[in-house]
Protein backbone atom coordinates (compact mmCIF):
# COMPACT_ATOMS: atom_id res chain seq x y z
CA UNK A 1 0.00 0.00 0.00
CA UNK A 2 1.19 3.40 -0.51
CA UNK A 3 0.57 5.65 2.72
CA UNK A 4 -0.74 9.19 2.28
CA UNK A 5 -0.98 11.39 4.41
CA UNK A 6 -3.89 14.56 4.72
CA UNK A 7 -2.62 16.56 7.78
CA UNK A 8 -5.52 18.73 8.78
CA UNK A 9 -7.18 20.19 11.54
CA UNK A 10 -10.94 21.27 12.66
CA UNK A 11 -10.20 25.18 12.98
CA UNK A 12 -12.91 26.22 11.60
CA UNK A 13 -13.94 23.06 9.74
CA UNK A 14 -12.85 23.77 6.34
CA UNK A 15 -9.47 21.89 6.37
CA UNK A 16 -10.99 18.45 7.75
CA UNK A 17 -13.97 19.34 5.04
CA UNK A 18 -10.86 19.48 2.46
CA UNK A 19 -9.41 16.36 3.22
CA UNK A 20 -12.18 14.36 3.35
CA UNK A 21 -13.51 15.45 0.23
CA UNK A 22 -10.20 14.60 -1.40
CA UNK A 23 -10.07 11.22 0.51
CA UNK A 24 -13.38 10.67 -0.48
CA UNK A 25 -12.54 11.00 -4.34
CA UNK A 26 -9.63 9.42 -4.05
CA UNK A 27 -11.05 6.19 -2.51
CA UNK A 28 -13.77 5.96 -5.54
CA UNK A 29 -11.09 6.32 -8.05
CA UNK A 30 -9.17 3.33 -6.63
CA UNK A 31 -5.48 4.97 -7.42
CA UNK A 32 -2.68 2.91 -6.98
CA UNK A 33 1.07 3.60 -8.28
CA UNK A 34 3.51 1.17 -9.06
CA UNK A 35 1.30 -1.82 -8.56
CA UNK A 36 0.43 -0.21 -5.12
CA UNK A 37 -3.10 0.84 -4.15
CA UNK A 38 -3.42 3.91 -1.73
CA UNK A 39 -3.92 4.52 1.75
CA UNK A 40 -5.66 7.89 2.60
CA UNK A 41 -4.87 8.74 6.30
CA UNK A 42 -6.58 11.31 7.76
CA UNK A 43 -4.24 12.70 10.39
CA UNK A 44 -5.64 15.38 12.59
CA UNK A 45 -2.13 17.65 13.81
CA UNK A 46 -3.76 18.69 16.65
CA UNK A 47 -3.94 15.72 18.25
CA UNK A 48 -0.50 14.71 17.05
CA UNK A 49 0.69 17.77 19.08
CA UNK A 50 -1.76 17.74 21.85
CA UNK A 51 0.86 17.56 24.43
CA UNK A 52 2.41 20.69 23.27
CA UNK A 53 -0.48 22.79 23.17
CA UNK A 54 0.41 25.73 25.06
CA UNK A 55 -2.79 27.41 24.54
CA UNK A 56 -4.83 24.78 26.15
CA UNK A 57 -2.34 25.45 29.29
CA UNK A 58 -2.79 29.55 29.13
CA UNK A 59 -6.99 29.05 28.35
CA UNK A 60 -8.16 25.83 29.05
CA UNK A 61 -8.88 25.11 25.14
CA UNK A 62 -7.18 23.54 22.52
CA UNK A 63 -5.89 26.38 19.86
CA UNK A 64 -8.83 24.69 17.19
CA UNK A 65 -11.03 25.50 20.15
CA UNK A 66 -10.32 28.95 20.59
CA UNK A 67 -10.38 29.57 16.87
CA UNK A 68 -14.14 28.30 16.71
CA UNK A 69 -14.92 30.29 19.77
CA UNK A 70 -13.85 33.06 18.07
CA UNK A 71 -15.63 32.59 15.00
CA UNK A 72 -18.55 31.69 16.91
CA UNK A 73 -18.39 35.14 18.93
CA UNK A 74 -17.76 37.30 16.04
CA UNK A 75 -13.99 38.08 18.05
CA UNK A 76 -12.35 38.58 15.47
CA UNK A 77 -10.78 42.10 15.19
CA UNK A 78 -7.12 42.29 15.83
CA UNK A 79 -7.08 38.84 14.49
CA UNK A 80 -3.77 40.10 12.33
CA UNK A 81 -2.12 40.82 16.05
CA UNK A 82 -3.45 37.52 17.39
CA UNK A 83 -1.89 35.85 14.22
CA UNK A 84 1.72 37.16 15.19
CA UNK A 85 1.23 36.01 18.88
CA UNK A 86 0.44 32.92 17.77
CA UNK A 87 3.20 32.90 15.34
CA UNK A 88 5.69 33.74 18.12
CA UNK A 89 4.46 30.96 20.22
CA UNK A 90 4.82 28.26 17.44
CA UNK A 91 8.68 29.37 16.80
CA UNK A 92 9.17 29.26 20.27
CA UNK A 93 7.93 25.22 20.46
CA UNK A 94 9.23 24.84 17.22
CA UNK A 95 12.17 22.18 18.10
CA UNK A 96 9.88 20.46 20.52
CA UNK A 97 7.20 20.03 17.71
CA UNK A 98 9.55 19.28 15.11
CA UNK A 99 10.88 16.38 17.31
CA UNK A 100 7.50 15.13 17.89
CA UNK A 101 6.35 15.23 14.39
CA UNK A 102 9.71 13.45 13.66
CA UNK A 103 8.66 10.37 16.35
CA UNK A 104 5.34 10.44 14.64
CA UNK A 105 6.65 10.08 10.77
CA UNK A 106 9.07 7.01 12.21
CA UNK A 107 6.47 5.40 13.52
CA UNK A 108 3.96 5.72 10.99
CA UNK A 109 5.87 5.63 7.99
CA UNK A 110 3.77 8.01 5.16
CA UNK A 111 4.83 7.48 1.28
CA UNK A 112 3.60 11.01 1.21
CA UNK A 113 2.56 13.86 3.50
CA UNK A 114 -0.01 16.44 2.31
CA UNK A 115 -0.66 19.36 4.55
CA UNK A 116 -3.71 21.06 4.23
CA UNK A 117 -3.09 23.32 7.12
CA UNK A 118 -1.08 26.72 7.60
CA UNK A 119 0.81 27.83 10.18
CA UNK A 120 2.77 24.11 10.89
CA UNK A 121 4.41 23.70 7.44
CA UNK A 122 7.92 24.47 8.10
CA UNK A 123 7.52 22.08 11.29
CA UNK A 124 6.29 19.41 9.34
CA UNK A 125 8.45 19.76 6.30
CA UNK A 126 11.98 19.64 8.74
CA UNK A 127 10.15 16.89 10.90
CA UNK A 128 9.38 14.50 7.49
CA UNK A 129 13.45 15.44 6.27
CA UNK A 130 14.80 14.66 9.15
CA UNK A 131 12.84 11.12 9.77
CA UNK A 132 12.45 10.10 6.28
CA UNK A 133 14.65 12.40 3.90
CA UNK A 134 13.16 10.82 0.55
CA UNK A 135 9.48 11.51 0.90
CA UNK A 136 7.95 13.84 -1.05
CA UNK A 137 5.90 16.80 1.00
CA UNK A 138 2.96 18.73 -0.27
CA UNK A 139 1.15 21.57 0.54
CA UNK A 140 -2.65 22.69 -0.73
CA UNK A 141 -3.56 25.93 0.33
CA UNK A 142 -6.85 25.76 1.42
CA UNK A 143 -7.16 29.65 1.34
CA UNK A 144 -7.22 31.50 -2.37
CA UNK A 145 -4.03 33.23 -1.39
CA UNK A 146 -1.13 33.10 1.28
CA UNK A 147 -1.22 35.46 4.33
CA UNK A 148 2.92 35.78 4.44
CA UNK A 149 4.94 35.88 6.12
CA UNK A 150 5.01 31.79 7.43
CA UNK A 151 1.06 31.39 7.09
CA UNK A 152 1.14 28.83 4.27
CA UNK A 153 4.52 29.01 2.31
CA UNK A 154 7.84 28.89 3.80
CA UNK A 155 10.97 30.17 1.52
CA UNK A 156 13.94 27.28 1.01
CA UNK A 157 11.84 23.84 1.40
CA UNK A 158 11.78 21.40 -1.60
CA UNK A 159 8.08 20.77 -1.74
CA UNK A 160 5.26 21.23 -3.92
CA UNK A 161 2.27 23.55 -3.70
CA UNK A 162 -1.20 23.28 -4.91
CA UNK A 163 -2.44 26.47 -5.53
CA UNK A 164 -6.33 26.61 -6.62
CA UNK A 165 -5.58 31.06 -7.76
CA UNK A 166 -3.47 32.61 -9.97
CA UNK A 167 -2.32 35.27 -7.08
CA UNK A 168 -1.31 31.50 -4.93
CA UNK A 169 0.89 30.96 -7.87
CA UNK A 170 2.68 34.04 -8.30
CA UNK A 171 3.09 34.01 -4.48
CA UNK A 172 4.87 30.82 -4.56
CA UNK A 173 7.08 32.06 -7.60
CA UNK A 174 8.15 34.75 -5.62
CA UNK A 175 9.72 33.07 -2.67
CA UNK A 176 11.43 31.16 -5.42
CA UNK A 177 9.60 27.71 -5.78
CA UNK A 178 10.17 26.60 -9.62
CA UNK A 179 7.37 25.75 -11.30
CA UNK A 180 7.91 22.04 -11.95
CA UNK A 181 7.03 22.42 -7.95
CA UNK A 182 3.82 24.48 -8.67
CA UNK A 183 0.67 22.75 -9.54
CA UNK A 184 -2.18 25.31 -10.29
CA UNK A 185 -6.17 23.81 -9.77
CA UNK A 186 -8.83 25.79 -10.69
CA UNK A 187 -9.99 26.39 -7.29
CA UNK A 188 -10.77 25.58 -3.92
CA UNK A 189 -11.62 22.03 -2.74
CA UNK A 190 -15.24 21.07 -2.66
CA UNK A 191 -17.19 18.12 -1.37
CA UNK A 192 -18.28 16.29 -4.54
CA UNK A 193 -21.86 16.67 -3.31
CA UNK A 194 -21.64 20.25 -4.96
CA UNK A 195 -20.87 18.78 -8.20
CA UNK A 196 -24.17 16.13 -8.62
CA UNK A 197 -26.98 18.05 -9.80
CA UNK A 198 -30.00 18.94 -7.20
CA UNK A 199 -33.08 18.02 -9.52
CA UNK A 200 -35.31 20.10 -7.02
CA UNK A 201 -38.57 21.46 -7.81
CA UNK A 202 -37.91 24.71 -6.67
CA UNK A 203 -41.22 26.26 -5.86
CA UNK A 204 -42.30 23.22 -4.31
CA UNK A 205 -39.61 22.84 -2.12
CA UNK A 206 -39.93 26.46 -0.94
CA UNK A 207 -43.09 25.89 -0.26
CA UNK A 208 -42.39 22.92 1.78
CA UNK A 209 -40.03 24.98 3.85
CA UNK A 210 -42.72 27.59 4.43
CA UNK A 211 -41.30 30.39 1.86
CA UNK A 212 -42.88 32.41 -0.58
CA UNK A 213 -42.13 30.55 -4.02
CA UNK A 214 -42.45 33.59 -5.92
CA UNK A 215 -40.04 36.32 -3.34
CA UNK A 216 -36.11 36.63 -4.22
CA UNK A 217 -34.82 34.38 -1.55
CA UNK A 218 -31.41 35.13 0.36
CA UNK A 219 -29.40 32.08 1.95
CA UNK A 220 -27.54 33.30 4.84
CA UNK A 221 -24.27 31.09 6.06
CA UNK A 222 -21.30 31.84 8.37
CA UNK A 223 -18.82 28.75 8.21
CA UNK A 224 -19.58 25.92 10.91
CA UNK A 225 -19.99 27.78 13.98
CA UNK A 226 -22.00 30.28 12.50
CA UNK A 227 -22.04 34.15 14.12
CA UNK A 228 -23.77 36.94 15.84
CA UNK A 229 -23.81 39.31 12.75
CA UNK A 230 -26.67 36.97 11.53
CA UNK A 231 -28.58 38.43 14.53
CA UNK A 232 -28.02 42.20 12.65
CA UNK A 233 -28.74 40.53 9.37
CA UNK A 234 -31.86 39.47 10.16
CA UNK A 235 -33.14 42.20 11.53
CA UNK A 236 -32.08 45.09 8.66
CA UNK A 237 -33.33 42.22 5.83
CA UNK A 238 -36.89 41.54 7.98
CA UNK A 239 -38.88 42.10 4.92
CA UNK A 240 -36.19 39.91 2.34
CA UNK A 241 -37.16 36.07 2.56
CA UNK A 242 -33.75 34.14 3.96
CA UNK A 243 -32.72 30.73 4.78
CA UNK A 244 -30.14 30.76 7.24
CA UNK A 245 -27.89 27.76 8.19
CA UNK A 246 -26.07 28.34 11.55
CA UNK A 247 -23.92 25.16 11.97
CA UNK A 248 -23.38 24.26 15.17
CA UNK A 249 -24.47 26.72 17.24
CA UNK A 250 -27.33 25.85 18.43
CA UNK A 251 -28.13 29.16 20.76
CA UNK A 252 -28.19 31.30 17.44
CA UNK A 253 -30.63 28.92 15.54
CA UNK A 254 -33.17 29.53 19.01
CA UNK A 255 -32.65 33.42 18.63
CA UNK A 256 -32.68 34.16 15.21
CA UNK A 257 -36.36 31.87 15.37
CA UNK A 258 -36.98 33.95 17.94
CA UNK A 259 -37.07 37.31 16.05
CA UNK A 260 -39.86 39.30 14.37
CA UNK A 261 -39.47 38.97 10.31
CA UNK A 262 -41.99 40.64 7.34
CA UNK A 263 -41.03 37.94 5.07
CA UNK A 264 -40.54 34.04 5.40
CA UNK A 265 -37.69 32.83 6.77
CA UNK A 266 -36.82 29.09 7.21
CA UNK A 267 -34.31 28.62 10.03
CA UNK A 268 -31.25 25.50 9.73
CA UNK A 269 -28.66 23.99 12.20
CA UNK A 270 -25.94 21.94 11.04
CA UNK A 271 -26.60 20.03 7.98
CA UNK A 272 -25.48 17.96 5.49
CA UNK A 273 -27.57 19.83 2.75
CA UNK A 274 -26.29 22.95 1.88
CA UNK A 275 -26.06 22.22 -2.03
CA UNK A 276 -29.87 21.56 -1.72
CA UNK A 277 -30.45 24.87 0.46
CA UNK A 278 -28.27 26.80 -2.22
CA UNK A 279 -30.33 25.42 -4.72
CA UNK A 280 -33.56 26.77 -2.99
CA UNK A 281 -31.83 30.64 -3.39
CA UNK A 282 -30.77 33.04 -5.71
CA UNK A 283 -28.05 34.67 -3.42
CA UNK A 284 -25.50 34.07 -0.88
CA UNK A 285 -24.75 36.53 2.11
CA UNK A 286 -21.86 35.44 4.40
CA UNK A 287 -18.12 36.11 5.36
CA UNK A 288 -15.66 36.07 2.70
CA UNK A 289 -14.36 32.82 3.45
CA UNK A 290 -12.76 30.15 0.46
CA UNK A 291 -15.21 27.34 1.41
CA UNK A 292 -18.51 29.34 1.56
CA UNK A 293 -17.53 31.26 -1.53
CA UNK A 294 -16.35 28.42 -4.03
CA UNK A 295 -19.53 26.82 -2.63
CA UNK A 296 -21.51 29.54 -3.31
CA UNK A 297 -19.96 30.54 -6.59
CA UNK A 298 -20.22 26.27 -7.26
CA UNK A 299 -24.02 26.19 -7.14
CA UNK A 300 -24.68 29.39 -9.07
CA UNK A 301 -24.92 32.30 -6.59
CA UNK A 302 -23.61 35.65 -6.53
CA UNK A 303 -22.29 36.27 -3.19
CA UNK A 304 -22.36 39.31 -0.68
CA UNK A 305 -19.75 39.32 1.67
CA UNK A 306 -18.22 41.76 4.40
CA UNK A 307 -14.44 42.82 4.30
CA UNK A 308 -13.36 45.17 7.06
CA UNK A 309 -10.92 44.86 10.65
CA UNK A 310 -12.83 42.61 11.51
CA UNK A 311 -12.21 40.15 8.10
CA UNK A 312 -9.37 37.57 9.03
CA UNK A 313 -5.85 38.36 7.67
CA UNK A 314 -5.90 35.01 5.49
CA UNK A 315 -9.49 35.65 3.86
CA UNK A 316 -9.40 39.44 2.45
CA UNK A 317 -7.96 38.96 -0.39
CA UNK A 318 -11.02 36.53 -1.01
CA UNK A 319 -12.74 39.68 -1.31
CA UNK A 320 -10.78 41.15 -3.42
CA UNK A 321 -11.16 37.89 -5.54
CA UNK A 322 -14.92 38.37 -5.46
CA UNK A 323 -14.28 42.15 -6.78
CA UNK A 324 -12.02 41.15 -9.60
CA UNK A 325 -14.29 38.37 -11.32
CA UNK A 326 -17.81 39.97 -10.59
CA UNK A 327 -19.20 37.16 -9.10
CA UNK A 328 -20.96 39.35 -6.21
CA UNK A 329 -20.95 42.61 -3.46
CA UNK A 330 -17.78 43.27 -0.86
CA UNK A 331 -19.48 45.52 1.79
CA UNK A 332 -17.38 47.38 4.58
CA UNK A 333 -20.69 46.58 6.97
CA UNK A 334 -23.60 44.79 6.81
CA UNK A 335 -25.29 47.44 8.62
CA UNK A 336 -26.21 48.61 4.82
CA UNK A 337 -27.29 45.23 3.85
CA UNK A 338 -30.57 46.36 2.93
CA UNK A 339 -29.42 48.50 -0.01
CA UNK A 340 -26.46 46.05 -1.16
CA UNK A 341 -29.68 43.75 -1.68
CA UNK A 342 -31.30 46.27 -3.72
CA UNK A 343 -28.34 46.67 -5.84
CA UNK A 344 -27.29 42.98 -6.56
CA UNK A 345 -30.58 42.20 -7.30
CA UNK A 346 -30.84 44.75 -9.95
CA UNK A 347 -28.02 43.60 -11.33
CA UNK A 348 -28.68 40.04 -10.97
CA UNK A 349 -28.72 38.97 -14.14
CA UNK A 350 -25.19 40.37 -14.81
CA UNK A 351 -23.49 38.97 -11.67
CA UNK A 352 -25.08 35.57 -12.72
CA UNK A 353 -23.52 35.50 -15.65
CA UNK A 354 -20.10 35.96 -14.36
CA UNK A 355 -20.73 33.13 -11.87
CA UNK A 356 -21.45 30.81 -14.52
CA UNK A 357 -17.91 31.09 -16.04
CA UNK A 358 -16.38 29.74 -13.32
CA UNK A 359 -15.57 26.18 -13.47
CA UNK A 360 -13.69 24.91 -10.38
CA UNK A 361 -13.24 21.40 -10.96
CA UNK A 362 -9.89 20.87 -8.33
CA UNK A 363 -11.08 18.10 -6.03
CA UNK A 364 -10.77 15.98 -9.67
CA UNK A 365 -8.03 17.81 -10.39
CA UNK A 366 -5.43 16.93 -7.56
CA UNK A 367 -6.05 13.72 -7.05
CA UNK A 368 -4.26 13.67 -10.95
CA UNK A 369 -1.59 15.28 -9.31
CA UNK A 370 -0.25 13.78 -6.19
CA UNK A 371 -0.07 10.50 -8.49
CA UNK A 372 2.32 12.35 -10.79
CA UNK A 373 4.22 13.83 -7.50
CA UNK A 374 4.27 9.45 -6.26
CA UNK A 375 5.88 9.09 -10.03
CA UNK A 376 8.44 11.88 -10.40
CA UNK A 377 9.72 10.71 -6.37
CA UNK A 378 9.91 7.18 -7.73
CA UNK A 379 11.90 7.78 -10.42
CA UNK A 380 14.33 9.94 -8.61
Amino acid sequence: MKKIDFIYFDAGGGHRAAAMALKSVIDSQHRATGGEPWEVRLVNLQEVLDSLDIFRKITGLRLEDVYNKMLAKGWTLGSAQGLRFMHGVIRLYHDPTVRLLTAHWKDTQPDLVVSLVPNFNRALYQSLRSALPGVPYVTILTDFADYPPHFWMEAGQDQYFVCGTQKAVEQARSLGHTDDRIYSASGMILRPRFYDPVNVDRERERERLGLDPSLPTGLVLFGGQGSKVMLEISRRLAATQLIFICGRNTKLVERLKALPAKAPRFIEGFTQEVPYYMALADFFIGKPGPGSISEAVAMKLPVIVERNAWTLPQERYNAEWVRERHTGMVVQSFSGIEQSVKELLASLDSYRECVARIENRAVFEIPEMLAEILEKNATL
